[in-house]
């Protein structure tokens, strides 16, 4: 089916066309560009909110929580979990229906886990093509699940409107969280399982760290949660929408789209360059060139700057 069908039945809430479309941009970078294209202008409405931490952390139960909490308040909801793959099929490790079996028979909540097995084209920028489709598809609220590590994380967290750190009490999470820089990346953090020993301590560091930081503006709050026993969800789900009220408020919604725009197009621009230079590596010119290399006729900075100069005219494709 043509992408131009796809998103007309995606626009009139095709749960099956919003589950191809997504397939597609995982997939098929070229035709990822099509779908785009139809799909962009329809964006623009959704609340996306970005939640990262640590494996344990226990952020499939929360965000299972704050789509239950979101659903109260007569939002939909999309959600996407960027799972570690499978070593066995490559897919997600966990299925989506498994991770939140009480939740996705509700017509009101669309769930998808995307594998960072290397969605052909960068996981970042598979991800935001995947949080526009979900904003085009009318859901109100999108959550996005990263594994907790990478640039890519950081690009798809960098994709949210409030992006969300999560740690729990006794593995030293807060100090790490300041060594990877998430301290500059998170609005809100959550002390998740806190019904455990040492929850009030962790929480007293993270605070105490956030006073020591030079944030202007938005103070990033320091959350609790039992997300099992559902204990917090609904003050967190009130910091979420405080938040997104001050970016609207303080006119921060255009600068922070600018933003992404500049993070899109530069991934765009690499996953172009990989998928180029990856073509021209089955031409004879490459395989010349690396026998230059190996017999020192040729060093390897300037092998590449001849790739780069045979990408632009195509030779990779013709070789």
């Amino acid at each position: 089916m043509r992408e131009e069908d796809l998103t007309a039945k995606l626009l009139k809430g095709d749960r099956r066309a919003a589950a191809k479309l997504i397939t597609t941009i995982e997939n098929n970078p070229r035709d990822a560009k099509k779908v785009m294209r139809e799909v962009y202008r329809h964006t623009g409405r959704a609340q996306i909110v970005g939640i990262t931490g640590p494996p344990g952390s226990g952020k499939s139960t929360l965000i299972d929580r704050l789509t239950s909490e979101f659903r109260k308040r007569g939002k939909t909801v999309g959600v996407i979990a960027v799972d570690v793959s499978s070593p066995f099929s490559g897919g997600a490790f966990l299925g989506d229906r498994i991770r939140m079996k009480n939740l996705s028979t509700d017509s009101g909540v669309f769930i998808r886990s995307m594998a960072t097995r290397g969605c052909m084209g960068g996981l970042a920028r598979a991800t935001c093509d995947a949080i526009k489709i979900l904003d085009a598809f009318g859901k109100d609220v999108i959550l996005v699940e990263t594994v907790g590590t990478g640039q890519d994380e950081v690009d798809i967290i960098n994709a949210a409107h409030t992006s969300i750190v999560v740690t729990v009490p006794g593995l030293g999470d807060e100090i790490q969280a300041i060594k990877a820089g998430t301290m500059e990346i998170a609005d809100i953090f959550v002390v998740n399982k806190a019904d455990r020993e040492g929850a009030d301590m962790a929480v007293s560091e993270l605070r105490a760290m956030l006073d020591l930081a030079d944030k202007r503006g938005w103070k990033p709050p320091v959350v609790m949660t039992a997300a099992i026993e559902g204990t917090g969800i609904a003050g967190l789900v009130d910091r979420i929408n405080e938040h997104y009220k001050y970016l609207k408020d303080n006119d921060l919604l255009k600068p922070w789209l600018k933003r992404r725009a500049e993070m899109e197009i530069v991934n765009i621009a690499k996953d172009i360059v990989a998928r180029d230079v990856a073509e021209m590596k089955k031409s004879d010119a490459y395989k010349k060139l690396l026998e230059e290399i190996v017999e020192k006729k040729i060093d390897p900075h300037s092998a590449a700057d001849k790739i780069m100069k045979m990408v632009k005219k195509g030779a990779g494709r013709k070789g």
